[in-house]
């Protein structure tokens, strides 16, 4: 077992929220307790920003109710950003920032992105000869990230957008007449495992006339004139049709379908939307069928109210799973999640992989998991996702509204001048 490196740790949030990456936060801050060597607990205000603008807090002084609040606390209570670290001057004020306040331990919570900012800061810190450890927690609705089985938010995300389709049909079959088109936009960049999970509302079932009827992934090219044939087959044999769509989806050509916009993020990744609006003027202008788009937005990932506690307790395990990573000297890794193959019955345990072997690359779904209909998912999918929105997280309730906890967020001393950015 390697030397413990006596210091304080430094826990961190990226990217996008989800309704459990609070979780893992709680996680690293019950596991840090427990070690001596680890002597103050901070958290990294809005990621890498935060760092360096030296905007860190003390999470040793919230109370341990607090803290047990953030496992039913949705998006992330730390704050996150997407900040892209570019110049040299960056990262060498992220490491000032570590060594003036003795970061020896550093967890990193979030998706491709976040995973390489850790793995850049922790070969840095190499170079200069400073002593620390990186581990990086997994965090993304999408569940794109390699080598993980799956990611913490991703169970959740799928729960909540199967029980919003149910809901929304329970409408539809009141209203239609063979007459209505209904069509829920969805997240998913570049993968379309979220899209796909919305076909767990079917209940385990691969009935093309249970909904939702179609699902649009962006690993089969869209076509118009097959969408609108697709759509008039369940119209013939449905009241109504209803249809998913991920905001990534593609043409032929790769090029996203209908992006309403040509802005793009610090990472440089496209702005995304607009899908279900497409599709639904597709179906007016060439079927005159009235239809409907819906887009969740947001709300998809925070939806804590409707999370699933199998996603909640694991992403809880791969916080602490980090921390005890670092203690037994891992560093420049990444906590993943991966399914027993002792039992029968599903099991999830962490692993670890390098840095390097993750960041930036992108997990698409299987292609064999997606029927030859190219717009449903056969067994071996449900197979997969199901054990993932198993149970509910319990939130408390006051005056009939969810309360969930906000972090005092006493500041640690600043020691350094101000950051100046381009």
């Amino acid at each position: 077992m390697a030397e413990e490196l006596v210091g304080n740790c430094l826990v961190a949030q990226s990217g996008g929220p989800t309704s459990v990456i609070n979780a893992s936060v709680a996680g690293v801050v019950q596991e840090a307790l427990e070690h001596e060597c680890i002597e103050e607990i901070y958290g990294g205000l809005n990621g890498v920003l935060g760092i360096l603008k030296e905007d860190l807090i003390d999470l040793a002084e919230e109370s341990q109710q607090t803290i047990r609040g953030l496992r039913y606390t949705p998006a992330a209570s730390l704050g996150t950003c997407r900040f892209k670290l570019k110049r040299a001057e960056d990262y060498n004020r992220v490491l000032e920032v570590f060594e003036t306040h003795n970061i020896r331990y550093f967890f990193y919570a979030g998706g491709n992105d976040s995973q390489d900012t850790a793995n850049k800061i922790s070969k840095l810190a190499q170079e200069r000869g400073f002593q620390m450890r990186a581990i990086g927690i997994p965090k993304t609705i999408d569940n794109d990230l390699v080598v993980t089985d799956h990611c913490p938010g991703y169970g959740s995300v799928i729960k909540h957008i199967s029980t919003v389709v149910r809901e929304m049909c329970l409408d539809h079959e009141a209203m239609g007449q063979h007459d209505l088109v209904s069509i829920l936009e969805v997240m998913g960049r570049n993968a379309g495992w979220i899209a796909a999970g919305a076909s767990l509302a079917k209940g385990n079932r691969e009935n093309p006339d249970k909904p939702p009827h179609l699902i649009y992934l962006p690993e089969v090219p869209f076509s118009v004139e097959k969408y609108l044939d697709d759509v008039k087959r369940v119209l013939s044999r449905n009241k109504y049709c209803m249809v998913v769509v991920g905001e990534g989806l593609v043409d032929a050509d790769g090029n996203y379908v209908n992006t309403s916009s040509s802005a793009t993020d610090a990472f440089g990744h496209a702005q995304l939307g607009g899908c279900g609006d497409y599709l639904q003027g597709l179906v007016e202008e060439n079927l005159g069928i009235k239809a409907r788009s819906a887009k969740l937005g947001i709300h998809q990932r925070a939806a804590a109210s409707c999370s699933s506690q199998a996603d909640n307790d694991e992403s809880f395990m791969a916080g602490r799973a980090a921390v005890k990573a670092a203690i037994s000297g891992e560093t420049d890794k990444m906590v993943t999640l991966t399914r027993s193959t002792d039992s029968d019955q599903y099991v999830c345990e962490t692993g670890l992989e390098p840095l390097e072997n993750i960041a930036n690359g992108v997990k698409m779904l299987p292609k064999e998991w997606i029927n030859e209909d190219g717009v449903s998912m056969n067994y071996q999918f449900f197979k997969y996702a199901m054990p993932l929105i198993k149970g509910e997280v319990e939130v408390p309730y006051e005056h009939g509204l969810p309360q969930y906890v906000k972090l005092s967020k006493n500041r640690v001393s600043k020691q350094l001048g101000e950051h100046h950015f381009e």
